[in-house]
């Protein structure tokens, strides 16, 4: 019989030493990332002493006090200058990550459409589909639409009476125009 290849081989070290060595793995990971943070803060605090140092404002004259105050400014305007462009750079690059992220999506998402066939639905069966057991009975569509005489269709197209419209429309102006029209259909009695 030859093995199988799907089962696993048993692993030689039990359940509760497997979970002591993940203990013991997650207190290292902590104590290191303490670690870590202690040195963040002690750069941090060298930086600002390389960068700052303390200021000696005893015994400063009027003019000296002044002109300490525009070199801070000074370096303040190039620090916000330095901030700023970080910032800039940190904006850029995150719009760069979020476009090639979508390129990638776009790359990983094509697919082909499938061609779509036409199919032939009667009237009935597609009520059917859309009410489903609501839809009782056959239903004629042309039982509901009007019928029309084409004796009704001829009176219509003779046209009225047929004269100067110049004529026409001074008659009709004003108030006794709609009198007139009023009175010819046959509403003043």
């Amino acid at each position: 019989m030859a093995p199988k290849a799907n089962v696993k081989p048993k692993s030689k070290i039990s359940a509760s030493r497997k979970l002591s060595l993940k203990i013991l793995l997650l207190q290292r990971a902590m104590e290191d990332l303490e670690q870590e943070k202690v040195a963040r803060d002690e750069e941090k605090v060298r930086y600002l002493g390389d960068k700052l140092p303390p200021l000696q404002l005893s015994g400063m004259t009027l003019d000296d006090l002044q002109k300490l105050c525009k070199q801070l400014h000074a370096k303040i305007d190039v620090v916000d200058e330095e901030r700023y462009d970080c910032e800039a750079k940190v904006i850029k690059n995150g719009k760069d990550i979020h476009e090639l992220k979508l390129k990638v999506q776009d790359l990983g998402g094509k697919f082909k459409k499938p061609a779509l066939r036409k199919v032939r639905v009667s009237a009935e069966e597609m009520m059917k589909a859309l009410l489903g057991s609501k839809h009782k009975g056959t239903m004629d569509l042309r039982a509901n639409l009007k019928s029309v005489k084409k004796e009704e269709i001829k009176q219509k197209e003779v046209p009225a009476e047929v004269g100067d419209w110049r004529k026409n429309v001074e008659a009709m102006s004003g108030m006794e125009g709609r009198k007139k029209m009023f009175d010819a259909t046959g509403g003043g009695q």
